[in-house]
């Protein structure tokens, strides 16, 4: 056991210590090191002592001194000290089994490896974990912890994520929630499948676990138009839509009654696909599950409004674009409807994209595809805009390259006109639209 050290920062703890690339870690204090967390958790100490093996065999211990929380300054190959691990289950609703052909591979991985979990949110489904690892988490007391449940019907959960140990693992939620670890969970819903009784169950399953049990998110199932060859899955009707909001938002009541926080919440899609109007920002406490678009909305419109509020109204001569994804278009007219009320001479042209990569169902902005977006607005930017604002959702963390691989420079050069992406604050963009 152990990892392969390949690098030493220079002037780090390790480097004064005089420890070499090459070299293997096995344990920090006796803990034996095997991963990202592992090596995180136990190098924390000031004087941690090293245990290490060079190419040729030799052990050897090494103490090394440093400020708590320090980086030692080891480097290794991959971040996780490891290899990321892939997802094993075959869910009937998957967004990547969806996908269509062509795109960069990256985008076909499917992860499911709890310490991205943990380092940086990403959600998991415990399937590929085992006891120790539990007890791991527990011991180091890792959390928030953000798990996909979907159901807690074991049964049902085995025939929805197609993996034999799908319902098995559920006993690790009790067991996480009672060891003080916080847990953020989502229920991807579909229709005649985990939605009604089954929703109900999973509801009272999950906020009997609290006050542990942080947050679930209650989020409608994502169909594009390539699912042949998959399980028959259909949309949310308007009725159907509502009956979950209501049912979700009884169960918020009694949690909010009980612990001071409403703890369950429906994704924003909902009240679109509802009819209903969105909660106002403070329903949502402290936005836990954003990722999962709940409370978006709502932040986004209070953000803008509150930037608003701080600034004094003045004359503006900007003429700008927006484009968005057709779900947002209602809300996005309102924000700048009210930008162009307090900032006279500031026109702003809203846009709706719609996707044809995915199909007309997917209808957020963080799926619209570069060549979308230049096939929709080419035709259609007004003549002396100054700029075309675009969520910054759209692209990829790096900020250059969109779903589809088109990169922003490439829009730039085919609109004529420079490209902005905004981030997802009220604040962000109040400035974009000013050109601040």
């Amino acid at each position: 056991m152990g990892v392969l050290i390949s690098g030493i920062e220079p002037g780090s703890p390790a480097a004064r210590a005089g420890i070499q690339p090459g070299q293997i870690l096995e344990r920090i204090d006796g803990q034996t090191i095997q991963d990202v967390l592992d090596y995180r958790f136990y190098m924390t100490n000031t004087a941690p002592t090293l245990e290490l093996v060079d190419p040729k065999g030799t052990q050897r211990r090494v103490t090394v001194k440093k400020r708590e929380y320090e980086d030692l300054g080891l480097v290794f190959d991959t971040y996780l000290m490891d290899q990321q691990r892939s997802c094993r289950n075959r869910c009937v609703f998957c967004f990547i089994d969806q996908l269509p052909k062509g795109l960069r591979q990256s985008l076909y991985f499917k992860d499911d490896d709890a310490r991205m979990s943990f380092l940086f949110g990403n959600y998991v489904t415990l399937t590929n974990l085992t006891q120790r690892e539990i007890e791991r988490i527990l011991t180091m007391h890792i959390s928030p912890v953000n798990i996909s449940v979907h159901t807690t019907d074991p049964d049902l959960r085995v025939k929805m994520m197609g993996n034999p140990r799908a319902g098995e693992v559920l006993r690790w939620l009790p067991q996480l929630a009672e060891g003080g670890i916080r847990l953020n969970t989502q229920l991807v819903l579909c229709p005649g499948l985990n939605d009604g009784k089954a929703l109900d169950r999973s509801l009272a399953d999950l906020s009997a676990l609290a006050p542990n049990m942080q947050s679930i998110a209650v989020v409608p199932v994502g169909l594009t138009a390539h699912r042949e060859g998959l399980a028959p899955l259909r949309l949310f009707t308007r009725q159907e839509a509502a009956d979950v909001i209501d049912l979700v938002g009884s169960y918020g009541d009694k949690m909010e009654q009980l612990h001071g926080e409403r703890i369950c919440y429906a994704a924003d899609e909902f009240y679109l696909l509802a009819g209903r109007t969105m909660p106002p920002a403070e329903f949502y406490g402290a936005f836990d599950q954003l990722e999962n678009g709940v409370g978006l909305w709502s932040l986004l419109r209070q953000e803008l409004y509150d930037a608003l509020e701080d600034r004094p109204s003045r004359s503006v001569n900007r003429k700008v674009a927006l484009a968005t994804g057709v779900a947002a278009l209602p809300l996005l007219q309102e924000l700048a409807q009210a930008a162009c009320r307090h900032f006279p001479g500031l026109a702003v042209q809203v846009e709706a994209v719609e996707n044809k990569l995915f199909g007309p169902r997917i209808q957020v902005a963080g799926l619209v595809s570069g060549r979308d977006l230049m096939d929709a607005m080419k035709e259609r930017i007004r003549p002396g805009s100054d700029a075309l604002l675009i969520p910054q959702v759209m692209l990829r963390y790096e900020g250059d390259l969109f779903l589809d691989d088109v990169s922003l420079v490439q829009v730039e050069e085919t609109l004529g006109l420079q490209v902005i992406p905004v981030p997802n604050s009220g604040e962000a963009l109040l400035d974009a639209l000013l050109g601040e």
